[in-house]
């Protein structure tokens, strides 16, 4: 770990102007960013006593080894570059609010031909209206009901796709929950209308649909259309069962999100109640772990900061309130970044009395359950998994924390559709978002020390080349060549960078024995990387071997530290035998028609559909192979020449008696 100052900066080198300053490791990666009125004043606290800091952040200031800063012209584009950095970075130890649960939404595809309800969860898409959250057994009846009133298509696209090629809707089609769109019973901009109305009831919209359903309901009993009359009162009564399955909080012209935390020294609960027409239409929480020694109006700014930065951004969301516990840092400037999301006002506000302080106060008790709850499910959790890390760094005599592992597996059947696997575990945690697969070919496949070699130098050689990226872009930076004009500060519509191979990691852990481990060791070496350790887990008695070691080290069967290296090593195993089974089901459907040179899959598909096999294919000539679609003369000639030279290769083999082993003259 480095000292903190070894990189300090001169006191009198350091601004004394509002900015925003990112916290480096030895590798390049931004581990944290951070805004300040006065960068000087801040980042003097940073090196001035490093023992009296909070533990993550003594942990950031050792695992750091630079610092830089940019200075801004306000605390509103201090705000706005801070958020644009962490969500291209997304620094490890910044605040980072984790949902407690995966909340699903109801969502409707606005961007499609044919808009599509359905259930999301995960990241929110361009052109999708969102509606919720919801808990996973409200929204499926919620959904259930309304496509009985609003008969959108549901189904997925490749249902949608064979329902319009056999001109048959499917069995939601048949019972009236769908307008059928696929088979032409409803037009395109009809559709649309009904998704429209789906969307406006769905948006707080429910009397006028209601009252235009009792309306219609009187005209079919004047008409004495009874039936008619009784469809039209059963989709009433489905509209008031999700319009009055949320109770009234509020009055009615009230949209809100009403958020409360509770917090200790170490960690912090937050929830929030989303409230939409005066009801509550879904509920959220998140806890996160404290790194700085921060305020709760600090805590406030950062949650409405990432809340809205991620979710309004995308589908618009934000209401006209936003009710707190506190009044966040910065608040002038937070509700005008909001309000340039929204597109219209938003007010931050703290209730002080009445129904909205009584409804503050409800959410304020479901945080103090959710921090107690998490504390509860966690507290072994973490201890265990401190607890491993600590033993195998002991017990490997390892001089680093073991930040972050890897562990490579091979797997294969008799040398055939070799591939790999590699999972990562940052703090004792899996990292699926840093997997990765390999496929290995040619003379990396001949066994499996060749295949580990081949994947660790493939693995470390993007770390090297992503790092010398790096290293160029700090010399342009030490050069005074990137500085942040005022167009980049307020520009925060630049995608982010996909995260790549850059951050390595502590330990390396190779399923196999010694030879497997002292070629990955060579991989390292070869590529001149030697401050990465390796070790290996044998299956058979559970031993963990370094390089160049005769006898293994031998964990206690109890071992934190071994249950650790035997779950990623499992884990490791899983990954790569679920890529093994994908690649050799593919390479167990191949076609004859696959060799064919020029001949690709929609190609393949239009000789199939116009032939009806392949050996119909075989015994085409020219003139009719070009025929098919697609197909022409100089492809149909290539054909025929590619199976005239199976066939004379086949001639050529002599047939053999199998019984004894004689050859057949012909």
């Amino acid at each position: 770990m480095a000292n903190p100052a070894s990189y300090r900066p001169k006191t009198g080198e350091i601004p004394t102007n509002p900015g925003v300053y990112r916290f480096r490791d030895p590798h390049g990666r931004v581990i944290y960013v951070g805004k300040a009125k006065s960068l000087r004043s801040r980042l003097n606290s940073y090196f001035a006593n490093p023992a009296g800091l909070l533990p993550k952040t003594y942990a950031m200031v050792h695992a750091a080894s630079s610092v830089e800063w940019t200075v801004v012209g306000s605390e509103l584009e201090s705000l706005q570059l801070e958020y644009t950095w962490i969500k291209e970075f997304k620094p490890r130890f910044n605040v980072v609010f984790r949902d407690d649960k995966t909340y699903p939404y109801l969502a409707v595809t606005m961007g499609e031909k044919y808009p599509r309800v359905q259930v999301m969860r995960g990241d929110k898409r361009k052109g999708t209206r969102y509606f919720g959250p919801y808990t996973a057994g409200a929204i499926r009846e919620t959904m259930d009901t309304l496509l009985r009133v609003f008969p959108v298509r549901s189904c997925s696209a490749g249902v949608f796709k064979r329902a319009e090629a056999t001109g048959r809707p499917c069995l939601l089609g048949y019972i009236d929950k769908c307008a059928a769109p696929c088979v032409g019973r409803i037009s395109p901009d009809d559709h649309r209308a009904l998704a429209d109305d789906f969307c406006a009831f769905m948006g707080g919209e429910a009397k006028r649909f209601i009252t235009k359903l009792e309306k219609q309901m009187a005209d079919a009993v004047a008409k004495l259309d009874y039936e008619h009359a009784a469809r039209l009162r059963d989709d009433i009564a489905a509209l008031r069962k999700v319009f009055e399955r949320n109770a009234v909080v509020l009055s009615e012209d009230t949209d809100a999100d009403v958020f409360a935390l509770h917090e200790d020294e170490l960690e912090a609960a937050v929830q929030v109640f989303h409230v939409r027409g005066g009801r509550i239409r879904g509920q959220r929480g998140w806890v996160v772990e404290k790194v700085e020694d921060f305020t709760t109006p600090d805590l406030v700014e950062h949650l409405l900061q990432q809340v809205y930065g991620e979710d309004g951004e995308t589908h618009g969301r934000l209401p006209r309130e936003v009710l707190v516990p506190v009044a966040p840092s910065n608040a002038e400037d937070l509700a005008t970044w909001l309000g340039g999301i929204r597109g219209a006002k938003v007010d931050i506000r703290v209730p002080q009395r009445g129904d909205k302080a009584a409804l503050m106060s409800t959410v304020r008790e479901n945080a103090e359950h959710a921090l107690k709850l998490h504390k509860t499910r966690r507290a072994g959790d973490i201890t265990v998994r401190s607890q491993a890390l600590q033993e195998l760094q002991e017990a490997l005599d390892l001089p680093v924390p073991l930040l972050r592992i890897e562990c490579f597996d091979v797997s294969h059947v008799q040398g055939t559709n070799v591939v790999a696997s590699m999972v990562v575990v940052e703090d004792g945690l899996p990292k699926k978002s840093d997997y990765r697969k390999f496929s290995i070919t040619g003379p990396a496949a001949s066994d499996d020390t060749a295949a580990m070699h081949d994947v660790l130098t493939r693995r470390f050689r993007h770390y090297l080349q992503d790092k010398s990226a790096q290293v160029d872009e700090s010399v342009l930076a030490a050069d005074g060549r990137d500085a942040v004009t005022e167009d980049a500060v307020l520009d925060t519509t630049t995608p982010a960078p996909k995260a790549k191979f850059a951050y390595p990691p502590n330990l390396v852990v190779v399923d196999g024995g010694q030879p497997q481990v002292n070629a990955a060791a060579r991989a390292l070496a070869g590529l001149g990387i030697d401050d990465v350790y390796v070790v290996g887990l044998a299956k058979r008695l559970e031993e963990v071997w370094l390089p160049d070691s005769d006898f293994p080290v031998i964990l206690p069967r109890t071992s934190q530290g071994l249950y650790l290296l035997q779950r990623i090593r499992d884990e490791a195993h899983r990954f790569a035998i679920t890529f093994h089974r994908q690649k050799r089901g593919k390479a167990m459907t191949v076609s004859a028609l696959d060799a064919v040179p020029g001949l690709g899959a929609s190609k393949r598909k239009a000789l199939l559909a116009h032939f009806g096999s392949v050996k119909g294919v075989k015994a085409a000539t020219v003139e009719e192979l070009s025929e098919a679609k697609g197909i022409g003369p100089a492809l149909a000639g290539a054909i025929v020449n590619h199976f005239a030279a199976d066939s004379l290769d086949a001639a050529a083999v002599p047939a053999i008696n199998m019984a004894t082993g004689e050859i057949i003259e012909t």
